[in-house]
């Protein structure tokens, strides 16, 4: 038997699975891990957790699953959107950590862009446009903060780093290199010299081997072979970012199908060939034709993420119950919130807690609560949080309108979010969209399982993944509450126009 692994890198923590050809996991691991935030908007990780996680998640697969590490074929690393990635010296050594996608200190890079460089070509060269989420105003923000410039070989994404951990091989995949925004071409799939003079920056410090997601890098070297229990020249495979790798675990393939992956950001995207859609949104190369399908997306900087924030600072008795009666958390809160009506009963949230990306593109948005009163408890207002992610989620599928993509009338979910037992319901009703759940859902490892088989021929055809999918009942959405919603909807856009300017004040006195 032929067996494959997937490794996703988190942002929050890695995954791994393994398979056999027919798609069945044999095992799975898990390994978490923190997000550095020493300032208001800053986010970063430096890549040694990441490491001990993949080498970790992988042995424990292998151990698991009694598999012989002579029959594992191949495995594939994806990797959160990894910002400014890692800069590396000429001994790969890291400089600094790496400024991931939550990072929001760039704001000054940003406006320096805004002047000096012509936004329309940006657009036109990159298919996306300027902000602070994009890796190419955090690295310009490493050359005018940090002392590290000169020293300075390589910026590596993180997927890209870890296959060169576990390979030697220095090489980035597509999707990787286009979410780094500003420096890569869409269009001829490659470094964009022109842009990257433009902005200042060394065309050498992007490695120059650029891959499919579906292409050997490498083969695991000795020392990577003791770590993760691999045979030495297993095959190793750069699967690139999870979003779109998520996706394409989800069997999405055919222009306009599109996927929305929950996890601590939201990530809803979808499959196109048509470049340059909108500036609102996100395009890179998708994970697999890479050089002829593109993945367009928007999302929401913290979806997942405001969920929990709620139940850690509000939900000390269902965390209580949980060490006790062995009962989630999530689950009790949602016990509460069930039998709350759409709308949360006046209750409106805007759940931008750091900045927001498309389609508002606004680094200095902040979370709002709107409507409260005396009335309102603690099931009303988790139930708001839910519906305010859900309000994002239409948002960017609103962008679409204005393009000429045109999306399949059902919305895939994945991630932690389809977990629950009534936000999939709030997104369908919310939406107007029916709603499909994979059952044993295990995201974007199943993606990466995938593409080391069509790299190293275990798997022929890719289509075979729908084969491998078992969906639960249809969600349809409840057609009295989208009305509702559809109410509340257009509130939620003109609250975040009318508070736009007390937001960016609020957040100018904090800092000072």
């Amino acid at each position: 038997m032929a067996y494959l692994i997937g490794v996703d890198i988190g942002t929050q923590g890695t995954k791994a699975v393994l398979i056999n050809p027919a798609g069945k996991v044999l095992a799975h691991s898990y390994r978490g891990y923190d997000v550095e935030t020493p300032k208001p908007s800053w986010a970063q990780q430096w890549p040694e957790p990441w490491e001990e996680a993949t080498y970790a998640t992988i042995k424990e697969v292998v151990e698991k699953s009694n598999v012989g590490a002579e029959n594992i074929k191949g495995v594939a690393i994806s990797s959160l959107y990894g910002g400014s990635g890692i800069p590396v010296d000429k001994d790969m050594k890291p400089l600094a950590p790496c400024l991931i996608w939550m990072d929001r200190r760039a704001e000054a890079e940003v406006k320096w862009v805004e002047e000096n460089i012509d936004l329309d070509e940006l657009f036109e060269v990159t298919g996306n446009s300027v902000n602070s989420y994009f890796g190419f105003t955090k690295i310009l923000w490493m050359k005018n903060n940090l002392d590290i410039w000169d020293k300075i070989q390589y910026f590596l994404p993180p997927a890209p780093y870890l296959v060169y951990k576990l390979t030697g091989e220095v090489a980035v995949d597509y999707s990787s290199a286009g979410n780094i925004g500003g420096v890569f071409n869409l269009k001829e799939r490659t470094w964009s010299k022109e842009m990257i003079e433009k902005l200042g920056i060394p065309l050498g410090f992007f490695p120059p081997r650029l891959v499919e997601c579906t292409e050997i890098v490498g083969g695991i070297t000795k020392e990577a072979a003791i770590k993760t229990g691999l045979k030495v020249d297993t095959p190793v495979i750069c699967g690139g970012v999870d979003a779109p790798v998520a996706t394409l675990g989800a069997g999405a393939f055919s222009e306009g199908n599109h996927v929305a992956m929950t996890g601590t950001s939201m990530c809803w995207g979808f499959i196109t060939n048509k470049p340059n859609l909108s500036p609102k949104l996100v395009s890179m190369p998708h994970t697999i034709d890479s050089k002829e399908i593109i993945y367009t997306f928007g999302g929401a900087a913290t979806a997942g993420a405001v969920v929990r924030w709620f139940r850690d600072v509000f939900g000390a008795q269902e965390m209580a119950a949980e060490e006790s009666l062995g009962i989630n958390a999530y689950t009790l809160l949602e016990l509460k919130a069930k039998d709350v009506p759409a709308g949360s009963e006046g209750l409106l949230v805007l759940p931008y807690f750091m900045g927001e990306r498309s389609p508002i593109w606004d680094s200095n948005a902040r979370g709002t609560i709107l409507g409260l009163s005396l009335f309102h408890n603690k099931a009303h207002l988790y139930k708001a949080f839910m519906e305010g992610v859900a309000y994002s989620l239409r948002h960017n599928m609103e962008m679409v309108a204005e393009t000429d993509a045109v999306l399949d009338r059902e919305t895939i979910l994945v991630g932690g979010g389809s977990k629950s037992t009534i936000w999939p319901q709030i997104y369908a009703d919310v939406t107007g969209r029916p709603v499909k759940i994979i059952k044993n859902d295990v995201e974007a490892p199943l993606g990466d399982a995938l593409l080391a088989g069509l790299a190293t021929g275990v798997i022929k055809d890719p289509g075979v993944i729908t084969t491998w999918l078992d969906f639960e009942d249809t969600i349809e959405p409840n057609l009295e509450n989208t009305k509702k919603y559809d109410q509340y909807y257009e509130q939620y856009k003109q609250v975040y126009l009318n508070l736009k300017e007390n937001m960016m004040a609020l957040n100018q006195i904090g800092k000072e």
